[in-house]
């Protein structure tokens, strides 16, 4: 459980109101404004509420949570603030709400009047589903469903993408560099907007003096911009902190560009950076990066959970990634950023009862009161028979027909074969993405459909230059079409690496063959 007390402008709570928290957000400019979502979805504020920002339609400080009755029973997707501060959500059903300061039109309504209760931000986007939101320190830009981004507010760097420098009071789509290509992540600094695209590119405007938009210079720029010094590197998340950028890469690799007076870019030294640089992790993959607009505070989480921080961290200036003992990015903003503000919307699972599949997961290969068990490899894996018959049809039809108490399994490792009745248990797979290969396999044999996809969502993540044809020749084997396909677009992507390793010296013929001419015919091969 991720612990909320981490932050103090919950130390007053008692323990069984923290215990129904299911999301959290601390911002303000001392991380004295608090907002929160409960398990019955009822929607807390509580602190100094500065310009209105905790919603509660008047300007009242409290130290007590009052309830957000406008938001209460709204499902909050996502949330962002600013530093007036204004804060923006979007909902699961798309819609979008602001309140708070409202100097700049940030709240996107078309006046410049503070908001002291949610409101609905309509213009243009009343037919649009909204995603994902970020703010900068006085404007908000906004991710559909259909890979659009609309921007609006404080515009002085052109930081809303109009190819102005006139503030924007309500929203307006972001085109220019943009038209006919699909957003899938967004981020702010201060006062530049990020915005990557689902083919990697990523693009940047506003604000630019410090080189956070990566582009070699520090000029503003009033539309996206494509960051030409990342060709070739396909990026799927991006972070912005107050001046700097931190960007994740398909084969979980950091790149870094902007301020670095407090070491912010991890690179060892303390000079800015107008281009892309990759930081240093001693080799680990990187799972997620972490920035906020309100500090130089940097992390990012390694695929074994492990978690760096670097930059401005309580005062000390960390310039080079730091191995902490924390389980979460979000721990290093609570001990470590100043202000100690939360850097995204914070998602709490509760442990005060188990569920009904906490209490599955629970019971897994345990003796004490299984009724049948495998024999794998020489290794006994303990289950439930009626769970089994419930889950899988196979087995359904399999235990039907015999009253044993023992079955022994040949086909399958014992790896392979306990991840898949785990994922009985739990709907979820653990495992590294060589090994999810013998379990799509299985999955494709028990014609299990939604294994097969979780199979193959492991797989992408695990995709890397050495691993990618070895990945790729096993779509082909089970048919996944999806991800064949994605496995091929990386080999494209990365053509000169994979090319040169032993998985792709050793690929069979037929399937070399095929993979040449469909990559010619996406023009893999042109000068």
């Amino acid at each position: 459980m991720l612990d909320v007390g981490k932050w103090p402008v919950f130390a007053l709570l008692p323990p069984e109101e923290l215990r129904l928290i299911r999301q959290a957000c601390v911002f303000g400019s001392a991380a004295n404004e608090a907002l929160y979502v409960t398990v019955n979805d009822e929607v807390f504020a509580l602190g100094t509420n500065c310009s209105g920002c905790l919603g509660l339609g008047d300007l009242q400080s409290t130290i007590e949570p009052r309830r957000i009755d406008v938001l209460c029973g709204k499902k909050i997707e996502s949330l962002s603030y600013g530093t007036g501060p204004h804060v923006v959500i979007a909902t699961t059903d798309g819609e979008v709400f602001a309140w708070g300061h409202n100097g700049y039109s940030q709240l996107g309504n078309g006046t410049t009047n503070h908001g002291l209760t949610p409101a609905l931000v309509s213009t243009n986007l009343l037919s649009k589903r909204v995603t994902e939101v970020a703010c900068g320190s006085h404007h908000t830009i906004a991710l559909t469903t259909d890979g659009e981004v609309f921007a609006w507010g404080y515009n002085n760097s052109g930081q809303v993408g109009s190819g102005s420098t006139a503030n924007q009071p309500t929203p307006r789509r972001v085109s220019s560099c943009l038209q006919n290509k699909v957003v899938v992540n967004i981020a702010c600094g201060q006062l530049c907007s990020m915005a990557v695209l689902d083919n990697g590119e990523i693009y940047g405007w506003g604000y630019n003096c410090n080189g956070q938009l990566g582009l070699g210079n520090n000029g503003n720029q009033q539309t996206p911009c494509r960051i030409a010094a990342l060709q070739g590197v396909n990026i799927v998340r991006v972070a912005c902190g107050y001046a700097h950028t931190l960007a994740l890469t398909d084969e979980g690799m950091v790149y870094a560009w902007g301020a670095n007076s407090y070491g912010q870019l991890g690179t060892g030294n303390k000079s800015n950076q107008a281009l892309p640089t990759i930081i240093n992790t001693d080799k680990e993959r990187m799972v997620e990066v972490a920035a906020c607009h309100t500090s130089h505070t940097s992390a990012a989480k390694t695929q074994s959970g492990q978690v760096l921080m670097w930059g401005q961290c309580r005062g000390q200036a960390v310039a080079s990634p730091h191995l902490t003992h924390f389980s979460s990015t979000d721990d290093v903003f609570a001990c470590f950023a100043t202000p100690a503000v939360t850097w995204h919307l914070l998602s709490v699972d509760g442990d005060d009862y188990l569920t009904v599949a906490q209490s599955l997961k629970k019971e897994f290969d345990s003796p004490e009161i299984s009724d049948l068990k495998f024999l794998v490899d020489g290794k006994c894996i303990h289950v439930h028979k009626a769970l089994l018959k419930i889950r899988c049809d196979h087995f359904r039809t399999l235990l039907n027909e015999t009253d044993e108490d023992t079955l022994e399994i040949h086909q399958f490792s014992y790896l392979v074969y306990r991840a898949f009745l785990e994922y009985l248990y739990t709907d979820t797979i653990n495992l590294p993405p060589e090994d999810a290969i013998g379990l799509l396999d299985l999955a494709t044999f028990y014609r299990e459909t939604r294994l097969k996809r979780l199979c193959q969502e492991t797989i992408k993540r695990g995709i890397s230059e050495e691993n990618a044809i070895t990945l790729l020749s096993a779509a082909v084997k089970y048919e996944a079409r999806d991800l064949e396909e994605f496995c091929f677009k990386f080999c494209v992507n990365h053509l000169t690496a994979v090319t040169q390793t032993q998985a792709f010296a050793d690929m069979d013929h037929d399937l070399l063959k095929n993979f040449i001419s469909k990559a010619s015919r996406y023009g893999a091969f042109k000068n």
